[in-house]
C-alpha cells in the first residue's frame, strides 16, 4: 500500500468493516481476458466471504475458468467539497472512507452442511434477527441455489481520514464536519479526531 499511514493494521477493524457492509463487489476474469465486476450480497463468516447465486451465469463461468478473484467493500463517510474552503485548489476535494480488499480463490461450496450454514448466516446478518425459518436440507430454495466462498489469500484495509493533513488542518476539518452534520460527517469527524495529538 502506497499510503502506509492509511493502512488498517488491525484484523479486528477489517472484520468490523466487512461486518458493517452488506454488498461487495466481486471481480473475476472473463474468457475474453477482461475483468468482470458485479455487486453481490454477502456475509463475512469463518474467515471467508460467502454469497449465493444461480447455477449459471457469467460469474460462475468466470470462476470455473479461473478461480482467482478480488473482492472489495467500502464505507463512504464524508465528502469534503469546494464549499469547505474556496481558496483550496479544486483538486483537493476529498472523500473520507474505509475499504477492504480481498484477493483469494472462489470455490463453489460442495459440502451441504457448510452451504446450509452459510445461507442461514447470510439471512441472519441481512435480516438482523435469528427469528426466521432456517434453511434445511428439505428447503425448496436450496437446490437451485449455488453458494460461493471466497477463500482469502491476502486481505488489506484502508481508512482515508485526513492522515496526510497537519494536525491543525485535521482539527478544522473535524470541526467543519461536526457543524455541517450531513450523513457520515459525525463518524468521520470522530475518527479524524483520533489522529490528532
Amino acid at each position: 500500500m502506497r499510503r502506509k499511514q492509511c493502512e488498517i493494521k488491525s484484523m479486528g477493524v477489517i472484520e468490523e468493516i466487512l461486518g458493517r457492509t452488506r454488498v461487495g463487489r466481486l471481480a473475476t476474469i472473463g474468457r475474453d481476458g477482461f475483468p468482470y465486476i458485479t455487486p453481490v450480497n454477502y456475509v463475512w463468516w469463518n474467515g471467508s466471504v460467502y454469497f449465493h447465486c444461480a447455477h449459471q451465469g457469467e460469474k460462475i463461468d468466470n470462476i470455473t475458468l479461473n478461480n482467482k478473484v478480488c473482492f472489495e467493500v467500502d464505507i463512504p463517510l464524508s465528502y469534503l467539497g469546494l464549499e469547505y474552503d474556496r481558496k483550496r485548489p479544486t483538486c483537493q476535494v476529498h472523500q473520507f472512507y474505509h475499504c477492504v480488499i480481498i484477493r483469494g480463490r472462489a470455490e463453489i461450496v460442495s459440502d451441504l452442511q457448510e452451504k446450509i450454514a452459510a445461507l442461514n448466516v447470510l439471512v441472519e446478518v441481512h435480516e438482523g434477527t435469528t427469528d426466521f425459518a432456517k434453511v434445511t436440507e428439505e428447503s425448496k430454495g436450496l437446490a437451485p441455489c449455488t453458494v460461493i466462498a471466497v477463500r482469502v489469500e491476502h486481505i488489506s484495509g484502508k481508512s482515508d481520514l485526513a492522515q496526510k493533513m497537519a494536525e491543525e488542518d485535521r482539527e478544522k476539518v473535524a470541526e467543519y464536519l461536526l457543524q455541517r452534520d450531513l450523513p457520515g460527517d459525525r463518524e468521520a469527524a470522530g475518527l479524524i479526531g483520533k489522529y490528532n495529538g
